[in-house]
């Protein structure tokens, strides 16, 4: 059965607290897996999350401070312990790479997987697959951070009045839509297209081109909202954006579902600010910016389905 959902496996910023691991986040995408900047504790926060590693295709790393990617090395151990039996590929800033070697070499154990590496140097596409596009945006952080943007390719929706007005019907929808046309009827008489979906994962970064590119249009956000918007300054100084700029970003770019996450550990009250329903001071803040759409804050272990198809 066809399955996209986010899981959240941490929402913690730059050290984990009583109640936030540090970030890790899984998106299912029908039969794949792809995990995004796995923080320290990840292995485990997949064990109490139901994630097995056999459940990952793709690791995609933001940026190599530790908060995101000090878990890779007990990731990366785990699938070659489980005996992974595909392909796992890992997308990091290609800058990191002395990173990425010393997280997939940190301790001695047996590699059994082919983990192939495929490091990202510039804006663009780096995979394609049946089922989707990812492309990866340079963000604006202290180091090199790059958002990652996955688009499943556009489809096509039978309009059943205009089918009955042309009078196809039975094994002939399914013959028009393979040859394109049938006795004179093409697929635009009959059809309309039907926009892919789009999940747009930003992490580190204060507000730049990358943010907006990756956040245009998507059917879900995710993306860090480090602080409240009476610490904006801090934001800027340390490369992060608050609830209220991650809201207006969502807002102007048509998004569908925001999730904010990333919270510093200064926002100690979690029912005062990340886990309570209502999401407290960062909901708030969040809708005085105007977003009208769905709203998710974050809170580890959280499983959010990805919007149906418009």
């Amino acid at each position: 059965m066809s399955v996209r959902e986010l899981v959240v496996l941490g929402t913690a910023s730059q050290v984990p607290t009583r109640h936030r691991n540090h970030n890790g986040y899984l998106l299912r995408w029908d039969g794949e897996g792809l995990l995004f900047d796995p923080g320290e504790g990840t292995q485990r926060q997949m064990l109490r999350a139901g994630v097995a590693a056999h459940d990952l295709n793709r690791i995609c790393v933001s940026h190599f401070h530790g908060d995101h990617s000090l878990g890779l090395a007990g990731v990366i151990q785990r699938i070659n312990l489980d005996r992974v039996p595909h392909e796992v590929t890992a997308h990091y800033p290609k800058s990191g790479q002395r990173f990425f070697d010393r997280l997939r070499y940190a301790t001695a154990y047996r590699e059994t997987v082919a983990l192939t590496e495929a490091p990202v140097a510039e804006d663009g596409v780096i995979a394609r697959t049946a089922g989707y596009t990812l492309e990866a945006r340079k963000l604006s952080h202290p180091v090199e951070s790059y958002g990652y943007l996955l688009t499943e390719p556009d489809g096509r929706r039978m309009l059943p009045d205009r089918l009955a007005a042309h009078g196809i019907k039975g094994p002939d929808v399914g013959r028009i839509q393979r040859e394109g046309s049938l006795n004179g009827v093409s697929l635009d008489d009959i059809s309309e297209v039907r926009r892919g979906q789009r999940f747009a994962f930003v992490m580190d970064t204060r507000l730049c081109d990358g943010v907006h590119a990756l956040a245009d249009g998507a059917d879900m956000l995710v993306i860090e909202s480090t602080f409240l918007d009476e610490d904006e300054q801090l934001a800027v100084e340390h490369g992060h954006l608050t609830a209220g700029q991650a809201a207006r970003v969502a807002r102007d770019a048509g998004v569908r579902h925001l999730v904010l996450t990333h919270f510093s550990q200064r926002y100690s009250d979690p029912g005062g600010t990340s886990r309570t329903e209502s999401g407290g001071e960062f909901e708030r803040q969040a809708r005085a910016a105007g977003y009208e759409g769905e709203l998710t804050v974050a809170h580890d272990l959280l499983r959010v389905p990805v919007p149906k198809r418009r």
